[in-house]
């Protein structure tokens, strides 16, 4: 497998959808005083794939009731933005939209700056966090469980690590952190969030060890996750965090696909067997869309000798790493203790790696 360089710094961009050609040129100004660059969407359709990870929303007042009719999911940091003539009654139209503030043009111009600087760093001169998303090729792919262990391993490194549970029907990433028994919010007490999350109010009130806090499920009822609580934790833990780690299902609702269009990037799981890598190619076509960067992690043991490049080539993405079997990590996983947690062992050796990569920081070794 060859070494992958790490990722580019963080260039997350505004967003701006307006088809109003004047506004655009106040805005492209305003932006260039901010001294940043923008994304341009004309209508709806062009914002929706970048709606979510954008560290900016500013909709321009031509496009509020098309962005209302196209049912885009409510957000942080979303601005509706137009001339005092285009902005009657703007107040009750930005609340419909779920956007935080009404700008009024000229007057709001110094505002809009300050927002645009906002985004070279982010809130207080704090890089955004990485975000990455594991999803399973097939059920029992163990995504749960590398999703887990690259939480601790960047715990472990002193990152401040934000573990996100976004499958309804998988068994909890607090079991399979054994932390089943600690206090703290869980998915059923944050589903009505609507985009206006503190992330320190949230680190505080999830489930923590060290520089670990994990958003998982409770054993009760399962419930429907809205989109608008899912934008409000990624948000929260970009902004909050140093990395945040994503666990998602392989058949995307709305918070998933959510989850993750804001990801930096995304593995998929795949058993190194010829009917896992079948149907980890449905899977792949139904991420691909939503992820610029998705690869392959393979697990092994490998029945039919199928070598994870072969795997790799079958589903046509880049090879991100290999796992070869451990047994003793169901053992430990039975007891209760955390994937990856001692540092040894070929889980701990990869997902080590792979927050090395996702941060930047120098390679601590190969998996």
């Amino acid at each position: 497998m060859l070494p992958r360089t790490p990722l580019p710094p963080y260039r997350r961009l505004p967003l701006l959808v307006t088809a109003d050609g004047d506004l655009l040129d106040e805005l492209l100004r305003l932006a260039a005083a901010g001294g940043t660059e923008v994304e341009l969407a004309a209508d709806p359709a062009a914002a929706r794939a970048r709606w979510a990870p954008a560290p900016l929303v500013l909709v321009g007042a031509d496009q509020a009731a098309a962005c209302l009719r196209a049912r885009l999911p409510r957000r942080p940091r979303t601005v509706l933005v137009g001339r005092a003539d285009q902005l009657d009654p703007g107040t009750e139209l930005a609340e419909l939209i779920g956007a935080e503030h009404v700008a009024t043009l000229p007057a709001a111009e110094p505002w809009l700056v300050d927002r645009f600087a906002e985004c070279l760093v982010g809130p207080a001169g704090a890089s955004p966090a990485r975000v990455v998303a594991l999803l399973g090729g097939r059920g029992g792919a163990g995504a749960s469980v590398l999703a887990g262990g690259l939480a601790v391993s960047a715990a472990r490194a002193r990152l401040r690590t934000l573990l996100v549970d976004a499958d309804p029907l998988g068994g909890g990433l607090d079991l399979v952190l054994g932390w089943e028994q600690l206090d703290g919010l869980r998915w059923p007490e944050l589903a009505g969030a609507d985009g206006r999350v503190d992330p320190p109010a949230l680190v505080r009130a999830l489930p923590s060890r060290g520089d670990l806090v994990v958003l998982s499920w409770d054993r009760g009822d399962l419930r429907h996750l809205p989109a608008e609580a899912m934008a409000a934790t990624v948000d929260a833990g970009r902004r909050g965090r140093d990395l945040v780690v994503l666990d998602l299902p392989r058949h995307l609702d709305d918070a998933a696909v959510i989850a993750l269009q804001a990801a930096d990037r995304a593995l998929l799981v795949v058993p190194a067997e010829l009917r896992a890598t079948a149907a980890a190619a449905r899977v792949a076509a139904v991420v691909a869309p939503h992820c610029a960067d998705l690869s392959v992690i393979v697990r092994g043991p490998a029945p039919g000798r199928l070598r994870a490049a072969e795997v790799s080539r079958a589903l046509g993405l880049p090879l991100a790493g290999t796992l070869r079997p451990e047994p003793g990590l169901c053992r430990g996983l039975e007891r209760g203790e955390a994937p990856g947690a001692t540092g040894k062992g070929p889980l701990a050796v990869l997902c080590q790696r792979l927050v090395d990569e996702l941060t930047g920081r120098p390679a601590a070794g190969a998996a």
